[in-house]
């Protein structure tokens, strides 16, 4: 069990957190269709946008209801109707996100009442769904945003139903902020292997893959869940819940629908895969695949080869409270050590992971406990570049945002084989740390004009010896 430690400091000195609407906004980028609407100042939107951009180098569709200073003050509720209907009237959304930041929770703007001042003002617009979510950005991070849009999109767009297992062959799979586009696509292949048909909510692997298109522009997102998928999740025969912050999500759906689910801390790692193909095989009745068990030989095969290197490595983790625990199970069931956990966010899974303690607070904070544990090696998002060079260390990134690192944002951590490709990168990486020791040149040897080594002669005229 680990102890978690609130630190103590007045504010962030080096943040790591990203924050909740920018979490949320990354859900409804997973949906067909779609458009984030961000209630807040036009630098709300226009900071998060840069986010986006420079992590997943793809144009990004995000709105704002631009408050200014006046409506900050006097109400904001005219400016949300008005997005509303402007963003239906000209881009003709399946679903519209309204995700609140900080500017509009501190006004007390009530989302949920404007919300339907714009069903009664524009009845023309019923066909749009309208998403509204409260994620004030000085609470929170990245992670506990997204999980309260998906436990939002669940209660507006999924219907209550008895209707479990209509389709034999659907399976709903709530995936974590956690995951990237590479591990969405890794995910369904490992689905569809036992015959059955995911349905990914959100599905960033279809719609931020990083594909070329032959439309110029568009003002919604391409590719992601359709509407339609979501509102049939309660036909499916099982959910798949990937990420503790998804839990409480999961049990909105299973109130909703009594489809039973079977939940999963994270797909890294022996167990975590073995946990997850057993599930496959029982919901689908069928043996595991031929090819699944190769996957599975080549993960066994690559801990043989890399445990020297990662045996008693000892790492430095930062990240969002999800993406953690993953890591630090991963890790320390292949032998290394921990020696500095920190989040920016507390979650209770944390308590649970099989470590000393675990930090909430900044990249300071883990480069202290880094530096006093004599760490090896940084796991962290590409904020922690300058903390890993005045650690002298190296820097694995992973998470959100990876701005200076090009293809981070597809690669495939989960699964046998992203787990292994993992391995070797991690071995790779203390492999670096250790250089060849000089060649040892004894003090007797002395290089001539040729630069030809010659042994110096040593001369004792007592003993009238010549070496």
């Amino acid at each position: 069990m680990a102890e978690i430690i609130q630190s103590k400091k007045a504010l962030a000195v080096n943040p790591l957190k990203v924050s909740q609407p920018i979490g949320a906004s990354l859900v409804f980028l997973g949906l067909n269709r779609s458009l984030p609407l961000m209630h807040g100042s036009q630098g709300c939107t226009a900071f998060g946008k840069v986010f986006f951009v420079r992590h997943f180098r793809e144009p990004i569709p995000l709105q704002t209801t631009a408050m200014d200073q006046v409506s900050s003050i006097m109400g904001a509720d005219e400016n949300v109707v008005e997005a509303l209907r402007t963003l239906s009237d000209k881009s003709k959304p399946d679903i519209i996100g309204l995700v609140t930041t900080g500017l509009s929770e501190t006004q007390g703007t009530d989302i949920l009442r404007t919300v339907k001042e714009f069903r009664a003002a524009h009845p023309e617009y019923d066909g749009v769904a309208v998403v509204p979510v409260n994620t004030p950005d000085y609470v929170g991070c990245l992670e506990s945003g997204y999980a309260l849009a998906i436990e939002a999109l669940i209660r507006t767009l999924v219907p209550a139903s008895d209707c479990a297992g209509k389709r034999p062959k659907q399976v709903n799979v709530l995936a974590s902020g956690m995951l990237t586009p590479g591990d969405i696509e890794a995910i369904k292949d490992w689905v569809e292997a036992f015959g059955l048909r995911p349905v990914v909510v959100p599905d960033i692997g279809d719609s931020l893959d990083g594909h070329l298109v032959e439309a110029e522009y568009s003002a919604l997102t391409i590719g992601g869940t359709p509407r339609a998928e979501i509102e049939a999740m309660g036909e499916s025969v099982a959910t798949l819940v990937i990420g503790p912050s998804l839990f409480n999500a999961a049990d909105i759906l299973k109130g909703l629908t009594a489809v039973p689910d079977h939940r999963f801390a994270g797909l890294m790692g022996l167990d975590d895969c073995d946990a997850f193909t057993q599930a496959l095989a029982e919901i689908s009745g069928k043996p595991v695949p031929e090819k699944i068990e190769r996957h599975r030989a080549q993960l066994q095969d690559a801990m043989v080869d890399s445990h020297f290197m990662t045996g008693f490595a000892r790492v430095a983790l930062a990240a969002d409270p999800d993406l953690l625990g993953m890591q630090v199970r991963f890790l320390t069931g292949m032998g290394a050590e921990v020696v500095a956990a920190v989040s920016p966010h507390k979650h209770e899974s944390l308590a649970g992971l099989p470590i000393d303690k675990v930090i909430v607070g900044d990249l300071e904070d883990m480069e202290k406990a880094a530096r006093a544990a004599g760490a090896q090696l940084v796991m962290s998002n590409s904020h922690a570049v300058d903390t890993a060079h005045r650690l002298g260390l190296p820097l694995m990134r992973a998470g959100f945002p990876q701005y200076d690192y090009v293809g981070g944002y597809a690669r495939t951590w989960v699964g046998y084989r992203g787990t292994r490709q993992t391995l070797f990168d991690l071995a790779n990486l203390m492999l670096g740390q250790h250089h060849e020791l000089e060649a040892y040149r004894s003090i007797y040897w002395t290089d001539d004009r040729d630069g030809v080594g010659q042994p110096h002669v040593v001369t004792s005229s007592a003993a009238g010896l010549v070496h």
